[in-house]
């Protein structure tokens, strides 16, 4: 784990460091997601919550499984019926 010690200023800002930007592979200009959880403020980068959902997802699809051509499918078949 690394940790860093920081002060908030006048502005309620906080920098984020440089050497846990380039861990998390931040720039300038991403969005980020912040969380609070039991009095702990997390910071993550939209770009891998976004991963983290389609991991998830994964674990419960099947190795050759299209989501979207079901999901189109299912549409084309609501569409015939409308």
């Amino acid at each position: 784990m690394i940790q860093a010690r920081m002060k908030l200023n006048e502005n309620g800002r906080v920098v984020i460091p440089a050497h846990f930007r380039a861990a998390l592979a931040i720039k300038a200009g991403d969005e980020l997601v912040m969380e609070l959880d039991d009095k702990e403020l997390r910071i993550a980068t939209m770009k891998h919550r976004i991963e983290r959902a389609q991991n998830r997802v994964r674990s419960y699809v099947k190795p050759g499984r299209l989501l979207s051509d079901e999901l189109i499918a299912e549409r084309r078949e609501a569409a015939k019926r409308e």
